[in-house]
């Protein structure tokens, strides 16, 4: 599997329904990175449908990240965990032998964590992440300039607010919203990994 360094357009989205149709739609637009982020199914309705993501992410060679659940992530074979700021410590999960992803809102979580990628923001206040305040373009910039490992602008970035993350430095974008209620998840992720490569990203 090829580093996170060298993918752009990093796409989150719950155990839905019509999960594989949703992770092949916007693959083929685009997206190179995977998370499903669930909080709200039974873990009975959410492994078979991990499992069945695995599967369709091993076949386009795009990595797969669980959020916040090291053990559905060994199971499933998953390439990466995503922990927040108070979830298991990076240096816990990689005794468990996975790869992890970390989210970061300060200047301090940006220069203090060891993980393998990390995500920054959120930008814009976005309802996925109820109660976290917008930290703006200021540490989109610091990111650009400090940030040890790869590092995804995350928090209300669609087509039309991407711009501004790009001019503030980030070569890579992670988004919810902007694929998963779209109409046509694949124009969406397209029209996403084509601004992307339009900025340059190399």
């Amino acid at each position: 599997m090829e580093a996170l360094a060298d993918r752009r357009l990093y796409f989150i989205t719950d155990a839905r329904d019509d999960l594989d149709d949703l992770l092949n739609r916007a693959i083929a637009g685009g997206a190179d990175v995977v998370q499903i982020r669930e909080k709200t199914r039974p873990d009975a309705i959410v492994l078979p449908r991990l499992e069945s993501a695995r599967r369709v992410t091993a076949r386009a060679r795009v990595p797969l990240v669980v959020n916040d659940r090291p053990d559905l992530a060994r199971l499933v074979g998953a390439d990466y965990v995503h922990v927040g700021q108070d979830d298991l410590p990076v240096t816990a999960v990689r005794q468990l032998g996975l790869k992890v992803g970390q989210s970061t809102h300060a200047e301090s979580e940006i220069r203090r964590t060891d993980a393998d990628y990390i995500g920054v923001g959120p930008v814009h206040a976005t309802p996925t992440k109820q109660g976290r305040p917008a930290v703006g373009l200021d540490l989109i910039r610091y990111a650009a300039q400090t940030a040890k490992c790869p590092w995804f602008a995350i928090g209300g970035i669609a087509i039309d607010t991407i711009d501004g993350v790009l001019e503030a430095g980030a070569m890579r974008v992670a988004v919810v919203r902007a694929i998963a209620e779209a109409s046509d998840p694949e124009a969406a992720a397209r029209a996403l990994s084509e601004r992307l490569a339009s900025a340059g990203f190399r």
